[in-house]
């Protein structure tokens, strides 16, 4: 069974790390799929995004790195996608969530799973991450150290 992982990850963290390392134990074949928001501009490029999950993801073997653009029911029936997976922090992920599970099963089919976020990692967010880092506070932990490593080299 093939799954997507999708988000703008901008940038990834320790969070997103460890649904892609649970997704990767559940379904035969994961993709951590780079998704844009054309009112958004972010701190790194789709490439540099791609790169730095790529990094991050290096010690899990079916799991692979992908980018889209369009709608993601898209990308599913493109690429014979059968699930999203989908990390909750929190009850206002789900109520963002849910909606868009609903049209997404509806348009195409595909299921979306929910998984909650480990305790230790609910209250990571890449915003709260980027604005850490800008005011010069500690990120270790909190991000992939590729990820640290880039942010600390754009913030310097």
């Amino acid at each position: 069974m093939h799954a997507v992982c999708p988000g703008s990850f901008d940038p990834v963290t320790m969070g997103h790390l460890n649904i892609f390392e649970r997704a990767a134990a559940q379904f035969d074949q994961v993709t951590v799929l780079v998704t844009f928001n054309p009112n958004k501009s972010g701190m790194f490029s789709s490439e540099e995004r791609m790169e730095l999950i790529r990094q991050s993801v290096a010690h899990l073997d079916n799991v692979m790195v992908d980018s889209w653009s369009g709608l993601l029911v898209d990308y599913c029936t493109a690429h014979g996608v059968t699930a999203l997976v989908k990390g909750l922090r929190s009850a206002l992920d789900y109520e963002y969530e849910l909606p868009m599970a609903q049209m997404n099963k509806r348009l195409s089919g595909v299921d979306t799973f929910f998984l909650m976020t480990d305790p230790e990692l609910g209250y990571i967010s890449s915003t709260l991450c980027k604005e850490v880092a800008r005011y010069g506070g500690d990120i270790d932990g909190l991000l992939p150290p590729p990820v640290v490593a880039a942010i600390r080299a754009k913030v310097s």
